[in-house]
């Protein structure tokens, strides 16, 4: 079963990478078909294997030979990965279904705000309503899926109006508050708490990393709702056991 949902995996990355180039851009996912950005030329059913295309073409288009990004297959390994490893952490159960659902929008939204910086409404907003209706028939149950919802958004929207009022500039998007809202509505509220812990303690080090090799300063802007995936897929698949973790020093 894992090596089926890790094929399976594979094929999910290849459209995650059509959603990542094409919603920036506003452009459909159903047409045109996969093409070469460069040159417009269209793929022929072979050029569009998920990770054998890349490596036979040796990362570069076979008509115009421009270089093809190598986060198409990293794109496609990970998302691989990551389906084959729920699959073997839930099982094969409905709560499996809504998780991978949930792990494919954070890879597009990991991707598409580290290169553009910016959160699609496309992705958040459906997530929301689908984590939401999900946590009526699947943990963490309706009424944490609501807490989450209205204390993710609503704690990054103070944070994001305090920042603004004492700099005098933003420090958050909304797209960080609706991507947190879509994380309490499938993880409900505890490993929303989590989650922006992590996705916090990670952004500082990364921030902190940045500044000591002189690569950023205080003002550098960094991709929070990148570090906000991160910190969801940890808290989906360890949070339970990290909180008890913690909770046990109070005990």
């Amino acid at each position: 079963m894992i090596s089926i949902f890790a094929v399976l995996g594979l094929a999910v990355g290849s459209f995650l990478n059509v959603c990542i180039y094409r919603l920036p851009r506003r452009e459909s996912l159903l047409w045109p078909a996969s093409h070469c950005p460069s040159c417009g030329r269209p793929l022929a059913w072979y050029e569009n294997v998920p990770l054998v295309s890349w490596v036979a073409l040796r990362g570069r288009c076979r008509t115009c030979r421009a270089p093809i990004s190598p986060a198409y297959p990293i794109v496609e390994g990970a998302t691989s990965v990551v389906f084959a490893g729920a699959a073997l952490v839930y099982g094969l159960t409905w709560l499996l279904a809504v998780r991978l659902l949930f792990a494919s929008a954070l890879i597009v939204l990991f991707v598409i705000d580290l290169r553009h910086r910016i959160l699609p409404n496309a992705i958040t907003l459906p997530g929301i309503a689908a984590g939401f209706v999900a946590s009526w028939f699947l943990p963490p149950g309706w009424i944490s899926s609501l807490i989450g919802i209205v204390a993710g958004g609503g704690v990054l929207l103070l944070i994001a109006e305090a920042y603004y009022r004492v700099r005098g500039q933003e420090g958050l998007g909304m797209g960080d508050v609706k991507m947190l809202a879509m994380i309490g509505a499938f993880l409900g509220w505890p490993l929303t708490v989590l989650t922006l812990v992590l996705a916090s303690f990670a952004g500082s080090v990364v921030g902190v990393a940045l500044i000591a090799s002189r690569r950023g300063s205080m003002q550098a802007a960094l991709p929070f709702g990148t570090f906000l995936a991160l910190g969801a897929i940890v808290a989906a698949v360890a949070g339970d056991r990290i909180l008890a973790w913690y909770l046990s020093f109070y005990r």
